[in-house]
């Protein structure tokens, strides 16, 4: 466990640990950036969902838009889930 996880007093906190991301997208009307944030909380919810990742922007945005996001137990895992999550609709679609 990281010496950071011990300022947390109360679960109820949520206190996280933040790491930031950037990847392209390569869109017909040129590159977007995406900046991608992954918490790592210190006493999740969920055991198995200890890093949550979420992109800065929606995809998708003319039928149903959403901001791309992943959970998992790992880093890898989030920002994954998060990144196939992106490359599944383009960004005006």
């Amino acid at each position: 466990m990281s010496e950071w996880t011990f300022a947390q007093t109360d679960p109820s906190q949520q206190l996280a640990q933040m790491q930031m991301f950037s990847i392209l997208k390569q869109e017909p009307e040129g590159e977007q950036e995406f900046i991608i944030t992954v918490r790592e909380y210190a006493t999740p919810k969920e055991p198995t969902m200890k890093f949550f990742a979420l992109a800065d922007k929606q995809i998708n945005r003319k039928s149903a838009p959403f901001t791309p996001c992943g959970w998992g137990s790992s880093l890898l895992d989030a920002l994954a889930e998060c990144v196939r999550s992106l490359n599944k609709f383009g960004v005006n679609d």
